[in-house]
């Protein structure tokens, strides 16, 4: 089974320094139906304008993943974490018992573009923590590459939960699998490009809510960047 969740039907707004999207229920934005979906808790697309950003915030019990799509955010934290993410990046920050960050785009000229992402972890109290690896484009060119895992492994960044965050590159006509193990689910997030989930189209900033299907295969219509997660 899989349900779509088209781009156009996605809460958000325009700020001025943020414009955003919101795939679930967020902030000022609630749809009793698209409160989540299994463990996977926000998908925020957002633009950051020239020298706008986040001010300093807390957060707590999240595992929250920055996706960027293009320019670079800074990021600070409360643990002392200084750091810029870069498209490629896999980062990681586990809010545990509580954390504060915040995140800004310090180019006069140009935006970013990001996916924000929050999963529920699978206990309270964690440490809080933060992780950021780069992963190259080749790695992702035709191919799903796991970027985030419960385990680390392939070289992922760990979260605190039972979850899998793989990325892919494709190409128009290529064409990536997945299968799915028993009483497993997916999510597909389209962040560029126009794909096709098992036959059916997605465009940009569309999603799928995918269960029961055992076998996934993602096809690129144009030149396309997905997040597949698989989850419990």
């Amino acid at each position: 089974m899989i349900i779509l969740r088209r781009s156009s039907e996605r809460g958000g707004g325009d700020y001025g320094w943020l414009k955003t999207r919101h795939t679930f229920s967020f902030n000022d934005y609630s749809d009793p139906h698209w409160m989540g979906f299994r463990s996977l808790r926000v998908i925020n697309e957002d633009w950051v304008a020239p020298k706008g950003g986040f001010p300093t915030h807390p957060h707590r019990d999240m595992e929250i993943i920055t996706y960027v799509l293009s320019g670079k955010l800074e990021h600070k934290d409360s643990l002392g974490t200084g750091s810029v993410i870069q498209p490629g990046d896999g980062q990681r920050m586990t809010a545990g018992r509580g954390i504060r960050h915040s995140e800004a785009n310090s180019s006069a000229t140009e935006p970013v573009h990001l996916l924000q992402i929050w999963i529920f972890p699978d206990r309270q109290g964690y440490e809080p923590g933060y992780e950021q690896k780069s992963f190259r484009e080749v790695e992702k060119r035709g191919k799903l590459r796991l970027i985030a895992s419960n385990d680390g492994a392939e070289g992922s960044v760990k979260i605190n939960q039972d979850a899998k965050l793989f990325v892919a590159l494709l190409a128009p006509g290529e064409e990536v699998t997945q299968a799915l193990g028993g009483k497993r689910h997916a999510w597909l997030q389209v962040a560029k490009g126009e794909v096709e989930l098992n036959g059916q189209k997605l465009h940009q900033g569309d999603g799928a809510a995918i269960s029961e299907e055992k076998m996934l295969t993602i096809k690129g219509i144009e030149a396309a960047e997905v997040l597949l997660f698989d989850l419990a």
